[in-house]
């Protein structure tokens, strides 16, 4: 990226205020920030108090060795007992804490009071596995309750888990296991994904072969499928929990006590295992969870759409709401089966108000069509958030309108696997919203926008995201690898937490992400990132969903090359791929007309609707195409392939 960095190519004047019944019983009010300007570490010291600690911290942070952070480091807890056994000691074991929705259409509802048995039993059995203090267990699991409770049977044993999504091969499990030295791995013998079973034993099986350390491994029974066993190795779920003891008495640990690792991919091909801790981590999600999500643990219910594999289930399904006593929604399958209307007939059945998901699959329901969630009753919706990547405007206005009614406040937060928890969103009962823009940091979190000699961007400057000091729920470092994790995260800006995403500021200050820095693209010395390319042809009545990709080009450096998705009842006709060219000159200014654009029925995504550029760059510069093992569907490349000679070009 150049020094003039990124210019501001979008303009959005729309501005929605709070509701004024939301505003007036907001859990946090604009007060917060003075409070945390005025004295930070005070601020968060504060919000450690809203937990139970068996023995109180009375230093909040250290940071004598940066950028190592030590956050209540003479404080001790036990993270399983603040998420369900201080709410059963306070009277409300009867609460309900999981409605369990399986895409087959089987239910359970599970109490805390029941949580907190399962849980112990789980302890206990993981005990009898040889399972202590220190140990990690590796979780390869569907999004079923037995997920959850295993991740708390080992917070409360203070045995770090390492979950991996249960999407990806028994190669990447296996470096995963291996890298972790996991000595239990828990898993099912599959989950139900897309109207079928899918089987996750056999991936296990393979992944254990090749590495030493797994002395056990635990299963779950969901599907009811053959699974190959290995006797004394393997052991099912149901036959070494269910008769442990229902009571187990859960161990105080230091605040700097290993709570998770989670590995996220690495440039390098050998993933990072970012490292999360105990004390720092539970303060922050559980107040962004109380606070971003206005929570109300009598009333609301509350549901986040993502895989607890991901950092945001760790953070915003188990963690942070399980902590603040909510009851939830836990589904586990996808948004179109056995109908595309399933989310909304889930969110009717339990009289969902809160609820979570990524601009992906906002975009997936915009194509699918407006009448979808029109059949359904959606009225117990209060607030709407948004994760994963930045939303495009138009997607927001379509989740505010078709879901939230043209009257929930939406929550549109940034942050990441290394942040933990969330650090730049609205506050649904502060802020005056901006479709498409995360907006200002949390009370407390320090972020800012800077150039490539790391000074600070003027209001309507863009350059890099960084955070400028350190916060309590950060990564503590890449597991094994502290080199690595200076290398990566605190080298390119001194003193600066670098997060590898562009960023823009408004003529407000208010933050606009505009996605990796390597989605950045360079034409004509100008860059342009691929999120406002994107946000503008999805702003066209025919476009649901887009990608663009830089594709190197001898006259321009770079030349934009876009696929899109169009909306349902929208025809591929002679003049449209002219018409969204001149559509994106007109919004962004003719510098960013992109050069091809290609009209696809699907998109090549991870399980977790992330859309791999890389895929498409392969296609768009005609180079054989990589590695497509994580993809949803790995078909969906060929169908791009077969259309490439009908694309359009100038």
């Amino acid at each position: 990226m150049s020094n003039e960095s990124l210019a501001n190519l979008l303009k959005e004047e729309r501005r929605f205020a709070p509701p004024a019944e939301l505003a007036a019983n907001a859990n946090v009010t604009a007060a917060a920030y003075e409070q945390a300007k005025a004295d930070r570490l005070g601020f968060w010291a504060a919000q450690a108090r809203r937990l139970s600690w068996a023995k109180e911290p009375t230093e909040t942070l250290d940071w004598s060795n940066p950028p190592f952070a030590k956050w209540f480091k003479d404080g001790e807890l036990n993270v399983a007992y603040n998420c369900v056994d201080r709410h059963v000691e306070a009277g409300l074991g009867d609460r309900t804490a999981i409605h369990f929705e399986g895409e087959p259409g089987d239910s359970r509802t599970i109490t805390y009071a029941e949580l907190q048995r399962e849980v112990s039993k789980a302890a206990n059995a993981l005990t009898e596995l040889g399972v202590e203090k220190g140990d990690r267990v590796a979780i390869y699991m569907p999004m079923i309750p037995e997920t959850v409770v295993a991740m708390l049977a080992c917070a409360r044993l203070g045995a770090p888990h390492s979950v991996v999504f249960g999407g990806f091969s028994a190669d990447a499990l296996a470096t995963r296991i291996e890298d972790a030295d996991a000595r239990v791995v828990i898993t099912s013998d599959g989950g139900y994904r897309r109207g079928k079973p899918s089987a996750l034993k056999p991936a296990v099986d393979d992944a254990v072969a090749r590495v030493d350390s797994v002395r056990h491994v635990l299963v779950v029974r969901r599907t009811g499928q053959d699974v190959a066993w290995t006797e004394g190795r393997d052991v099912w779920w149901h036959e070494v929990v269910d008769r442990q003891p229902e009571t187990h008495e859960a161990q105080p640990m230091a605040a700097e006590h290993p709570l998770f690792i989670l590995y996220t991919s690495g440039t390098t091909g050998k993933p990072k295992g970012i490292l999360h801790t105990s004390g720092g981590y539970l303060t922050q999600v559980s107040y962004t969870h109380h606070a971003v999500f206005d929570l109300k643990p009598e009333t609301d219910v509350f549901w986040c759409t993502a895989d607890v594999g991901w950092v945001t289930g760790h953070s915003y399904i188990v963690y942070g709401p399980l902590s603040n006593g909510a009851t939830q929604v836990l589904y586990e399958g996808t948004p179109d089966t056995p109908h595309q209307g399933r989310w909304w007939e889930v969110v009717q059945k339990y009289g969902v108000t809160i609820f979570y998901t990524a601009p992906t699959a906002i975009r997936a329901c915009m194509k699918w069509g407006d009448d979808i969630p029109a059949k359904f009753d959606l009225s117990s919706l209060r607030l709407l958030g948004s994760v994963g990547e930045p939303i495009n405007p138009e997607a927001w206005m379509w989740y505010r309108k078709h879901i939230g009614a043209d009257k929930t406040p939406i929550v549109d937060t940034w942050w990441q696997t290394e942040t933990g928890g969330i650090m730049i969103s609205p506050l649904p009962g502060v802020t005056e919203t901006k479709p498409g823009s995360a907006q200002v940091p949390l009370p407390g979190i320090s972020a800012t926008v800077v150039d490539d000699e790391a000074n600070e961007v003027p209001d309507g400057g863009g350059g890099y995201l960084v955070l400028t000091e350190p916060w309590p729920s950060m990564l503590r470092t890449i597991w094994g690898d502290d080199q690595r994790y200076q290398d990566t995260y605190w080298s390119r800006f001194q003193d600066k937490y670098f997060a590898g995403d562009g960023a823009k500021k408004d003529d407000d200050g208010d933050i606009w992400l505009l996605g990796r820095v390597d989605d950045v693209m360079l034409v004509s010395g100008h860059n342009i990132s691929t999120t406002e390319v994107e946000s503008a042809l999805v702003s066209h009545p025919k476009v649901a969903e887009a990608a663009v990709v830089g594709a190197t080009d001898p006259q321009t450096t770079q030349a934009i090359c876009a696929f899109v998705i169009l909306r349902g009842g929208a025809e591929e006709v002679d003049g449209l791929v002219e018409e969204l060219r001149s559509h994106v000159a007109k919004a962004l200014g003719p510098i960013a007309k992109p050069k091809r654009i290609l009209p696809v029925a699907e998109l090549p995504k991870t399980r977790s609707g992330k859309i791999m550029r890389r895929l498409l760059r392969d296609v768009a510069e005609n180079r054989q195409v990589g590695d497509v093992t994580t993809l949803a569907d790995s078909t969906v490349m060929d169908l791009i392939q077969a259309k490439l000679p009908s694309a359009s070009e100038d």
